[in-house]
């Protein structure tokens, strides 16, 4: 831990900066170009759908995970929270099974979020778990377990670290600074090296677009770094190097684009960032099960499984995944209420989920009845908004050979060389009203279609 403070003028400086300019700017790294990318990343795409999970010292005061920035929580004081971290209900077979329960086929749990506490063991540093009340190593026994399950394994880290003067100030604390790097690389090493094989690394906080934490400079007078423009101090978290021995250790592991080293895949952040169909690279939408923060706050209100499976289903027929996190408990347990929810999405997916897992968005784009998705020579039209019992779509370059109503009812499908007119009959009431065309050719030959779009939806843009 760095020894430094930062002054009280400028600690109220960045504060007033921070007021003024919104520190979660994307991450725009460059996307893995080598032999083996496409490859690496093909589970994942077929996967779909995760669990991340949000869990540390932040879950005791039950705040957020943004509990010791946001309440400007002297360090000292926030560090005596680990002498209070014994999880007595921590049970990583109960979480796997119940992400498979859920419908997942990955997860992902904070190793280190940004104010530093590692779940791991590094002996470089005093704020792990292993120096917690608990004496434990969680992520050897959560990576443990998520294997067992037959579940994908996957880690979210922050280089980031609001104990180092240097990560706000990396010009005048340079050797702070440059702890704050050693940790991050010395503890990526770790965690590449220590537990098994590992499928995702979910980086949060890195890369330049962070650095100085949405900045501050002195060109002519303080003022607040404008929005979307980088770092260009002399300081570097030399990603490359980090990342190439992260790759180097763990050759199959998927990344996000949260540094400024080669991504596998891009990250769009809340429900408001769903955006618009996407299908030239991977992404993933993530967002929580819960309003309000990533962390856990006691009775949160729980999203309802109508607008979480929407928001599903409109990511994967984006062509995007969807990773749906919760916040366990300061005891290890994840809240009844949400592993409830959880359960009733999995529900649906052993009804519906072949209209999800392994396949592609399209061809049919986004548009004013909801989504479609396809796998081979099948296309699953999401009807989430109905407007009617006819949907009229435009036409379809292949051959319709028959047409069904997944999700109950009936549906007829009539073809010309000017569109597509599906007919609805019978068909219950559900969040997705879900047809099934069969065709004569591989869908993936037609390419995109667009559809009219809502109103709400015409200013999204990439």
């Amino acid at each position: 831990m760095g020894k430094n403070v930062i002054r009280s003028k400028f600690a109220c400086l960045l504060l007033a900066v921070l007021s003024a300019t919104s520190c979660a700017r994307a991450q725009w790294a460059p996307l893995a170009t080598d032999n083996n990318a496409a490859a690496r990343i093909a589970w994942w795409r077929d996967a779909k759908f995760g669990l991340f999970m949000h869990w540390g010292v932040y879950s005791i005061p039950g705040r957020g995970e943004w509990v010791q920035w946001d309440e400007q929580i002297p360090v000292d004081e926030y560090a005596r929270l680990a002498g209070q971290f014994n999880p007595d209900k921590f049970d990583p077979d109960a979480w796997a099974a119940l992400a498979k329960a859920a419908g997942m086929k990955y997860t992902v749990l904070t190793s280190r979020h940004h104010d530093g506490f590692a779940l791991f063991d590094d002996p470089g540093s005093n704020f792990t778990a292993m120096k917690s009340a608990a004496h434990r190593d969680f992520v050897a026994d959560y990576v443990k377990a998520v294997r067992k399950s037959g579940l994908h394994v996957g880690l979210y880290y922050s280089p980031l670290d609001w104990r180092y003067p240097g990560f706000f100030f990396p010009g005048i604390y340079r050797a702070n600074a440059e702890e704050m790097r050693a940790q991050y690389h010395r503890q990526l090493n770790e965690l590449a090296s220590n537990y098994g094989k590992l499928d995702i690394l979910w980086f949060d906080g890195g890369g330049g677009d962070w650095l100085g934490f949405g900045g501050v400079t002195s060109k002519g007078g303080w003022h607040a770094r404008p929005k979307g423009e980088r770092y260009t101090g002399s300081f570097s978290w030399q990603d490359d190097a980090a990342v190439d021995n992260l790759r180097k250790l763990q050759p199959s592991i998927v990344i996000n684009d949260r540094t400024d080293a080669a991504a596998d895949f891009r990250s769009r952040e809340g429900d408001a960032a769903l955006g618009n169909f996407e299908n030239r690279y991977p992404w993933e939408l993530c967002t929580t099960l819960t309003q309000g923060a990533w962390g856990y706050q006691p009775n949160a209100k729980i999203k309802s499984l109508e607008s979480v499976v929407r928001l599903l289903v409109s990511a994967v027929g984006r062509d995007g995944n969807f990773l749906l996190n919760v916040g366990p408990r300061p005891d290890g347990q994840i809240d009844p209420a949400q592993a409830q929810r959880l359960r009733e999405i999995g529900a649906w997916l052993d009804r519906y989920g072949e209209s999800i897992y392994a396949t592609r968005g399209g061809p049919y784009l986004p548009g004013d009845f909801g989504v479609s998705t396809y796998r081979d020579k099948t296309i699953y039209l999401h009807i989430l908004s109905p407007s009617g019992p006819t949907l009229a779509l435009p036409a379809l370059p292949a051959m319709i050979l028959s047409c069904s109503a997944l999700t109950g009812g009936e549906a007829a499908c009539t073809q010309s060389d000017t569109g597509v007119t599906v007919t609805l009959s019978g068909n219950p009431t559900v969040i997705d009203t879900i047809v099934v065309m069969t065709l004569a050719s591989n869908a993936a030959e037609i390419g995109t279609i667009p559809t009219p779009l809502p109103q709400s939806q015409t200013s999204i843009k990439h």
